[in-house]
């Protein structure tokens, strides 16, 4: 599902003034009932990021933290079965499992008088079990779950989308018959950057040639696509040629801009693919 950059724009402005949250997802499908779902889900988790990330720094003062961390223990001290990270997050606009990850470093951090490692505090919030601390144990079980946009949980759903993307598109290009190198057979060849496929021999859709399909699970709004062309789009050009993009999810139409230079976006496998024995058959 392609969108105008106006479009985008509705919704992501409509989504600056909800909170993250399932009942606004279910408001955001009222207001856009024309979009597809999938697609609606991928610009609400995108605008919500990108929201996080302006926000980061100010509750990762030392001030916040300890704000945080003293209204979690005052919170359970009062009732320890109710929600308090949760309703926490909420009210400072943070995303639950974030603050579960801040308050948890700072109760080890009282335990062991030392920093802990990362390794340990995703560990802990991928199971909760671990902590050895029931009350908290249960604080962050909650918040994990109760997170739309990030966290171990969300984290997991992402890659398990991205990789069933992956599958569909393999089983695409083997019914449409191409012969291709998958992104494994690449690496193992020493390529460290590599697209999802490399067609062993080109095709052309839409009267460009193409070398190469990556698969994105997402929606390609501008900043996504901005840093997916720094990091990986160009570098893939330059080595391997013209290629192709897929959005499963869609994208602002108007980043479509660089078919003439080698780098074509679609929002569905293409259906008229022409494949070079094909045309070489017609003459």
């Amino acid at each position: 599902m392609k969108l105008s950059k106006a479009q985008y724009d509705e919704i992501a402005q409509f989504l600056g003034h909800v909170q993250p949250t399932r009942q606004s997802l279910r408001k955001l499908k009222e207001r856009f009932p024309s979009q597809s779902q999938s697609t609606l889900l991928s610009i609400f988790s995108q605008e919500y990021q990108k929201q996080i990330k302006r926000t980061h720094a100010k509750h990762h003062t030392a001030e916040a933290i300890k704000t945080y961390y003293q209204r979690y223990l005052n919170g359970v001290m009062k009732n320890a079965a109710a929600p308090v990270l949760l309703e926490l997050a909420n009210e400072v606009d943070f995303a639950p499992s974030l603050m579960a990850r801040i308050v948890l470093e700072r109760f080890l951090q009282e335990q062991e008088g030392t920093i802990p490692s990362k390794t340990l505090i995703n560990s802990m919030l991928r199971d909760s079990s671990q902590i050895p601390d029931g009350v908290l144990a249960n604080q962050v079980y909650q918040c994990t779950v109760n997170d739309c946009c990030y966290g171990p949980l969300v984290d997991c759903i992402k890659h398990a989308i991205g990789h069933e993307h992956e599958v569909l598109l393999r089983e695409m290009l083997l019914e449409k018959n191409l012969s291709f190198l998958a992104e494994e057979q690449l690496r193992a060849k020493g390529y460290d950057k590599t697209p999802d496929f490399i067609l062993e021999v080109p095709v052309a859709v839409e009267g460009h040639i193409i070398h190469w399909i990556e698969s994105k699970a997402s929606f390609g709004d501008e900043c996504s696509h901005q840093a997916y062309l720094h990091d990986q789009f160009w570098s893939y050009w330059n080595r391997f040629g013209p290629g192709l993009v897929i959005y499963w999810y869609g994208f602002i139409e108007e980043l479509d801009c660089h078919r003439e230079r080698g780098i074509l976006l679609k929002d569905c496998f293409p259906t008229d693919i022409v494949t070079l024995r094909h045309s070489m058959a017609q003459h």
